[in-house]
């Protein structure tokens, strides 16, 4: 008797992670070369060389696509800040921190332009921001451990964890606008400043608290 060989064709159909990404990547560079308001349905199916079927298989609509960008995108920037923090000694808070400031900016240089794509209809008076609040708990969590390593003590770290957290964002602007071809000097000029916000233990203790 003889044995039949396994069928080494490639699949027909693609997974389904590949088939979402590659219509996610289809929506986020026409949107990119377009306009958001500009990019229909039927030219994110024809970019994506699929069916109109497929798309509302994984969107009931494209706000909701964008949602989904959204969170892709700060998958990804929370992924980039971890993998520069977590590069650093284990217990040199100091130094993680530095990172996570100058990953910050770096990155967002890296990305406005998605970045203020798939946010087009985030507004500061959105309060309850998920994006932010992921970022600013891993901002916060950096902060905290310092603390109980006993290299600082901040009167709230919250606060603080929030100005560096807005100072961070709100300075990149300036770089992107100034369109600076190495963002790294900046970087840890800002990085510097922000370790200013910081007291040690015996500073806190004399009084000089924030």
């Amino acid at each position: 008797m003889t044995l039949k060989t396994a069928d080494t064709k490639p699949p027909r159909t693609k997974p389904a992670q590949v088939r979402l990404d590659e219509l996610m990547n289809a929506a986020q560079t026409l949107f990119l070369e377009q306009g958001f308001e500009a990019t229909t349905i039927n030219d994110i199916v024809a970019r994506a060389q699929v069916g109109k079927g497929t798309f509302y298989h994984y969107f009931a609509s494209k706000n909701e696509m964008l949602d989904a960008l959204a969170k892709r995108y700060t998958d990804y920037f929370l992924e980039r800040l971890e993998q520069a923090v977590d590069a650093c000694p284990a217990d040199d808070w100091a130094q993680k921190l530095r990172a996570w400031i100058c990953t910050s900016i770096t990155v967002y240089v890296e990305t406005y332009k998605v970045h203020d794509v798939v946010y087009i209809n985030h507004h500061h008076h959105d309060r309850s921001n998920q994006a932010k609040n992921a970022i600013l708990d891993q901002l916060l969590a950096i902060i905290e451990s310092g603390m109980d390593a006993g290299l600082w003590a901040p009167a709230n770290p919250r606060i603080v964890g929030l100005l560096i957290y807005s100072g961070v964002h709100g300075a990149t602007d300036e770089i992107i606008a100034a369109q600076a071809t190495d963002s790294l000097p900046f970087a840890r000029a800002v990085a510097d400043a922000c370790m200013r916000l910081l007291p040690s233990p015996s500073c806190s203790d004399s009084g000089l608290t924030l």
